[in-house]
């Protein structure tokens, strides 16, 4: 994953009408949210969720462009799991559209299992 190159297709798309471009960075963490220890964790997709969930973001209030990546399979402490961009005309309207799209997506998109080893 490569968070230059998003930054980069989302500022080409937008074409200049952008305010802000925001990106989440999902990275892999050393515990769970309950607090305990996690080695790797395994990812899941459903793509046609996933294709939905991104073309809805498109029609958000404010949003000029949508780009995601997700990783699938093992992940390691320390990895990607997901980069999600969006470009939108002004703040307000680009944070909201993030933690609404973030959300559909950990909720109807991935599933994800945790290890401890």
């Amino acid at each position: 994953m490569d968070i230059d190159a998003m930054r980069e297709r989302l500022r080409k798309r937008a074409g200049g009408k952008a305010g802000m471009i925001l990106i989440h960075d999902g990275i892999v963490r050393n515990s769970s949210r309950s607090g305990e220890p996690v080695s790797s964790i395994e990812v899941e997709v459903d793509h046609d969720s996933l294709s939905e969930v991104m073309k809805e973001a498109e029609q958000l209030k404010g949003v000029i462009a949508v780009d995601v990546e997700i990783a699938t399979g093992l992940l390691n402490v320390g990895d990607d799991i997901m980069l999600l961009g969006i470009a939108g005309d002004i703040r307000e309207n680009t944070i909201a559209a993030m933690a609404h799209v973030l959300d559909r997506i950990k909720t109807e998109v991935t599933a994800k299992k945790e290890y401890n080893t």
